[in-house]
Formats: C-alpha cells, structure tokens, sequence
C-alpha cells in the first residue's frame, strides 16, 4: 500500500473541510475532495512529499478557488437568500477540523462578503495553519501579499460578528426552550426568546416556498414562524450541525429543512431556515 493510501483517511476530513469552508456548498467540497484523490495518484512522486496532509489541502483549496468563482456567479441569479449547505456533523464526528467556528453558519455568510483571494488566505492559514508561502502558491500572489489578505479578513469578520456568542450550555438551554414554544405555538414565549431586531432568513432557491426577503424585527419573525407551522404541523429535532446543535425540521416523517440559530445575551439574533431540497441532507451525511 502507498502512503497516499494509507494516509488518505486521515487527511480526508481536512480536504473536505478546506473546500467546504472556501465553497459554502457540500457537494462542491464532496466533488473537490474526488478531484483531490485523483490527482494525487496522479502525481509522481507524491509519497516523497514532506508534509502530505499540507499538500493535500493545497490542492483543495486551489480547486476550490477555482470553483468558487463559478459558484459566486450562479448566486447572482439565485431566487431568494443563499445561505451555506448545511453540514450534518453528527454527535460522534470525532473530526475537529469540521468542528470549529470557520465552519459555522455564520462565519460562512460572513466569509461570503469577503473577495475570493481573501477567503482562502483566511481559511489556509485561519484554519489550518498553512504558511504564507504556501498560500502564495495558491493564489499566484507573494507571501507579504497573502499576510495582507488573510489581516484583511480577519478585519472584516470582526466587525461583521460584533456580538459574543452565547457559552454552549446558555444556547443550547435557549433553543430548548424555543423549540418546546414553537411546537406549542406560544407567541408569548417566542417573543421573550428573540431580541428584538432578531432576523429570519428562509433559503428555498426558488424550488419550494420561502421568503423572498430577509424578515426583521422579533414580532415580524414570529408571525412568520407561526403561519408556517399553522399550514402543517413541524417537528424540530436537535442535530449536529457544522460543529453545534441546531434543528432538522420535519414534516408528516419527512425532512423538509434545517434550522439553524445564533445567540447572544440569553436570546436568539438570527434564524435561518434551509429549505432548498437541494441542499437538504441525506441520512447518510450523518458524519464525514
């Protein structure tokens, strides 16, 4: 056996993880990860190459670059918000690379306003700690160049994420609470649980029915929420994903979309809703 091929379990999750960070999407990271295997057995003299698992993420990420630029086209005439592909980690996912806050929802709706060039450097080196001179090679540009990209970053996310992140244990006690007030349909509850400039975004990419506008304001939210589940009932089941807890909602046994959330102050800021058939989750996506 090579030591590609012996190494290469190991070295998966961070290829895929490099590539969903820099795509947003699942199945773009799941085609680049394929790429990536191909082309390292491609190569010559691959199993002499010092540090394999930099080497690899390398490649993915001078895919997904590539691929990047295509998939910020599409999204022009996306129907609707485009929120990332959401990412069933799953209890047991023993991978931290899939874990950390990169991989959030939200740093990847920041990671979205940033230019492409600046999202690899942030990724490479926020991530997993790629040298400067490695991202060069990447991008076509000097080390110093890719240094600047990756600072200028780090700026815009910082001021894109102003809000500290509620501990785990204070969000997840709050989207308990949530989940059992919106199941029973208390508007009174659901107010106390949102602040009051709290947002709601639904991503149905024109396929299914969603808002066509991001939804502003705690009691606009709500009664948002609620007219959808007064069409039929929903159920919210806690799951892993991108790294947290957050919902599948099902409908009638099926899975129709994914929630996720963001708290801070012992309240929810922002609700998303993925209900895009095609970037729902498959049962055997549990773990990468």
């Amino acid at each position: 056996m090579s030591r590609l091929d012996e190494e290469w379990p190991a070295h998966r999750p961070a290829v895929f993880g490099a590539a969903y960070r820099i795509t947003g999407s699942v199945a773009d990271a799941e085609d680049i990860v394929q790429d990536v295997w191909i082309r390292a057995h491609a190569r010559d003299g691959v199993d002499d190459v010092r540090d394999l698992r930099a080497w690899l993420i390398t490649v993915a990420a001078r895919r997904a670059y590539d691929v990047l630029g295509s998939a910020r086209a599409r999204r022009v005439d996306y129907v609707g918000p485009w929120l990332p592909e959401p990412l069933l980690t799953g209890p047991d996912a023993a991978e931290p690379v899939l874990l950390d806050e990169t991989a959030g929802t939200a740093m990847l709706l920041v990671m979205e306003e940033l230019s492409p060039p600046e999202r690899v450097a942030f990724v490479l080196h926020q991530a997993f700690d790629v040298p400067y001179e490695q991202i060069a090679d990447v991008l076509g540009r000097t080390p110093a160049a890719c240094r600047q990209l990756a600072s200028r970053a780090r700026r815009k996310i910082a001021a894109a994420l102003p809000r500290r992140p509620a501990p785990v244990a204070e969000r997840e006690r709050v989207l308990k609470a949530f989940r059992s007030a919106y199941e029973r349909r208390d508007e009174a509850a659901l107010l106390e649980l949102l602040d009051p400039d709290a947002t709601y975004t639904t991503d149905g990419g024109g396929r299914v029915f969603a808002a066509r506008k991001i939804i502003a304001g705690a009691g606009r939210v709500v009664t948002a929420l609620l007219r959808v589940s007064a069409r039929s009932a929903l159920r919210l089941v806690p799951a892993q994903v991108n790294g947290r807890i957050e919902f599948l909602v099902y409908r009638d046994g099926r899975l129709t979309a994914v929630d996720t959330a963001e708290v801070a102050d012992g309240r929810i800021t922002a609700y998303r809703r993925v209900l895009n058939p095609a970037k729902l989750p498959s049962p055997r996506e549990g773990r990468r």
